[in-house]
């Protein structure tokens, strides 16, 4: 259960009916709960708890909210979303099936279910973590995974990117904004980095250790260095990892949704899915993992579902 945050009771075994039932309870998944109640709609918002950035120690550059912190976000996100009615349901959803193309069932693991004529996905992504003993400890505050997001506070700090191939080359080259102090760490895999590539980051002094890492030193959240295979020891105030991503739970692929390389789910310039009336925002949908991108992008997502509940009756004709 969310900190701070009280869930409905399970709503029995009676399928609910909704206009719009949203799967996921962060930024995207708040932002759209309240536009869809300011348009009158019937909207179940359902969290299952578990958010990705739950530890940061704060979410930057949300407008308004600089700093502040997972939890809180979401508490005022839930407060606001209340206000028009919006009901909330703490849990993991199991299924999701597409009855009619205009009907969708939701079953829950506690054996409720929620019937809706629309769905909005908003599951977000979880991020696959190296195996490093100590690195736990840190994540959110001294460790992270997004240069947007956190590197201001990673200025002229001892960096380690821990991540191979492109991915990691282009994670070293975004920090650079913030600090020449880079050193890329591929934890005993191959580097799979490209000549042209290992020259650019040669000519940057961004030096690549392919050495396993055995342990993140550390006091308090605060990383003070990694422990290398061979007793070597590497400064480090700040670590990023560059590993890879994978959908929060398999909801999109249930219903047909069509996935890109990465396992997002492809959304037009309304965030409708592939799949008639199921849509998706935030981090499972192409774009940056931001969390006021997040929000915009589940306002847009609204704005949308709310245009395909209006009856033809009450549309300006073409």
């Amino acid at each position: 259960m969310l900190q701070g945050i009280e869930f409905a009771p399970a709503l029995g075994m009676t399928a609910q009916r909704y206009d719009v039932a949203i799967v996921g309870g962060g930024p995207a998944g708040l932002s759209a709960a309240l536009w869809l109640a300011r348009y009158l709609h019937k909207v179940v918002l359902v969290d299952s708890g578990d958010p990705r950035n739950w530890e940061t120690r704060g979410i930057n550059g949300f407008l308004g909210h600089q700093g502040i912190r997972s939890p809180d976000l979401r508490a005022i996100g839930r407060e606001e979303g209340a206000k028009y009615g919006v009901e909330f349901v703490g849990g993991i959803v199991d299924t999701a099936v597409n009855e009619t193309g205009e009907l969708f069932a939701i079953c829950m693991r506690d054996g409720t279910r929620i019937e809706t004529q629309r769905i909005l996905l908003a599951i977000g992504i979880k991020d696959f973590w190296p195996a490093i003993p100590g690195l736990e400890n840190c994540y959110g505050e001294t460790v992270h995974v997004c240069p947007d997001c956190d590197g201001y506070e990673t200025r002229e700090k001892k960096t380690v990117v821990v991540g191979t191939g492109r991915k990691a080359v282009g994670m070293a080259l975004a920090l650079t904004t913030w600090t020449r102090q880079i050193v890329i760490c591929t934890n005993g895999d191959a580097p799979d980095i490209e000549q042209l590539l290992l020259d650019q980051l040669k000519a940057l002094n961004i030096p690549v250790l392919d050495q396993p890492i055995t342990c993140v030193l550390s006091k308090e959240s605060e990383i003070r260095g990694i422990e290398l295979e061979g007793g070597m020891s590497l400064d480090c105030e700040r670590l990023y990892f560059a590993i890879g991503q994978y959908p929060a739970d398999d909801l999109g692929a249930q219903l047909g949704c069509k996935r890109d390389q990465l396992g997002r789910l492809v959304t037009d310039d309304r965030n409708h899915t592939s799949v008639k009336n199921v849509y998706a925002a935030g981090d499972i949908a192409p774009g940056p993992q931001l969390a006021i991108f997040a929000a915009a992008s589940g306002a847009v997502a609204a704005i949308a579902i709310h245009a395909s509940l209006v009856p033809e009756t009450r549309k300006l004709p073409d």
